[in-house]
C-alpha cells in the first residue's frame, strides 16, 4: 500500500495531498500526519468518500490507513 507523509504541512495541504494520492491509488493508502487537525480532516475527507480509516498512534504522529 502506498504511503504518503504529510508531516510538516498544515491544513488544508494534507487533505489536498490525500485527494491527489487517492486518485493515483484508489484502492487506498497510508497517510502520515503530525497534528490533530490534519488527522481529523483527512479522516473526515476519506470517510466522506466511502473509505474506512483506521488510526495508529506513533511518536508525535499518526498513521491513517485508508482502505475500501
Amino acid at each position: 500500500m502506498k504511503e504518503l507523509d504529510t508531516s510538516g504541512f498544515s491544513c488544508p495541504e494534507p487533505v489536498i495531498m490525500t485527494k491527489k494520492a487517492l486518485k493515483e491509488s484508489p484502492e487506498g493508502l497510508v497517510v502520515i500526519v503530525d497534528n490533530r487537525a490534519s488527522k481529523e480532516n483527512v479522516t473526515r475527507y476519506a470517510t466522506a468518500l466511502g473509505y474506512n480509516v483506521s488510526t495508529e498512534d506513533g511518536q508525535g504522529n499518526w498513521k491513517l490507513k485508508i482502505s475500501k
